[in-house]
């Protein structure tokens, strides 16, 4: 049914589009029906879950449809960014097709409804799932670790992880906390806040897919110093414009979708090195099969996510994948995706 509306909905502008896929998801009528695969069943923080496909962040912004998004068959849901006071975002056109390039460029800039509010949209509708919240801080934030620290307070409560978001592109200087001695200092105020607060909660940290590889072993012992159990590699990009087609690409904002494909991979894979399964990984950009998906893999890491993959394809992706995936594994002789994590 997708290919045949998509040129319909395509007619809209993308955001609108988004709002629409929203609220037909709030209606809670989901009418696919989701294959699992032995092959495909993880671990992922000691809950068994059905296969390691994610929704990244980004999609669900304001904690209102990832039950919707589970029966889609997301065997986890990562909302937000949410910050500590509502805001709106950057001013509107803000999101961007490139459709011969299967990819978006946005520059939305954290628009959401705020920490408090998010977090009585997830006590009032529980997760059926695993639940990853995205966290950052607002623009005109004097005290940016503050902001994190407020956030953690008000959410931490709500989910199965936090990730904290030191990777968009679209709040002015916030990737200045891939800078070691930066993100060491936002590290262990969370890590001090989760003591003080004796929560369990897992804290996962968001990177750029811009960095320079010279820099990744020191940002990743960093992490690792710090107890950090989950990376997510990578957010959008700032940069990878060359190669693209549509008069979209000189749209200011992060580029998500398959041309960051590569880019995302071998920064998994310097990353696995680094980490040496101490830290799982969960790779972004550009899955929007079960090749891609696999590739992902292969590179180190243990789970995927999309978002972009969804517009283009629809919202029977993760069967889509999980299909493919499978289908490619039982060729290989793989009894379980956890076998192939890194093998490239």
């Amino acid at each position: 049914m997708f290919e045949k509306i998509k040129s319909l909905i395509f007619k809209f502008d993308p955001e609108s589009a988004h709002d629409l896929a929203i609220k037909a998801l709030k209606t809670k009528l989901v009418p696919i029906k989701v294959k699992d695969y032995d092959t495909l069943r993880v671990k992922f923080l000691d809950k068994e879950i059905s296969n390691p496909i994610g929704m990244a962040a980004g999609f669900d912004k304001n904690a209102e449809v990832y039950n919707s998004l589970f029966k889609l068959g997301f065997a986890f849901v990562e909302v937000g960014t949410i910050t500590p006071e509502p805001q709106f975002g950057n001013p509107k056109p803000r999101v961007f097709r490139l459709e011969e390039d299967e990819a978006l460029i946005n520059r939305l800039g954290f628009n959401n409804v705020g920490s408090i509010k998010a977090a009585n949209n997830i006590n009032n509708d529980p997760p059926s799932g695993l639940l990853g919240i995205n966290i950052g801080p607002n623009k005109d934030s004097k005290n940016r670790i503050g902001d994190y620290l407020k956030c953690f307070k008000n959410l931490s409560n709500s989910g199965d992880y936090i990730t904290i978001n030191i990777s968009s592109p679209n709040t002015e200087n916030l990737r200045s906390f891939h800078n070691p001695k930066e993100l060491e200092e936002l590290l262990n105020a969370l890590n001090e806040e989760k003591i003080k607060q004796s929560s369990n909660i897992k804290i996962a940290v968001k990177i750029a897919p811009d960095l320079k590889l010279k820099d990744l072993d020191i940002i990743g012992n960093t992490l690792l110093n710090n107890n950090i159990e989950i990376v997510i590699i990578s957010n959008t990009s700032d940069g990878t414009r060359d190669n693209l087609k549509n008069i979209n690409k000189f749209e200011k904002g992060g580029l998500s979708g398959k041309p960051i494909e590569q880019k995302s991979n071998l920064v998994i894979k310097e990353f696995y090195k680094i980490f040496k399964n101490k830290i799982k990984i969960i790779g972004v950009g550009g899955v929007d099969s079960g090749k891609s998906a696999y590739e992902k893999f292969i590179s180190g890491a243990s789970y995927i996510q999309l978002y972009t993959g969804m517009v283009y394809q629809g919202p029977n992706i993760v069967n889509k994948i999980s299909e493919e995936l499978n289908g490619i594994l039982s060729s290989d002789g793989v009894k379980n995706i956890e076998e192939i994590v890194g093998s490239n």
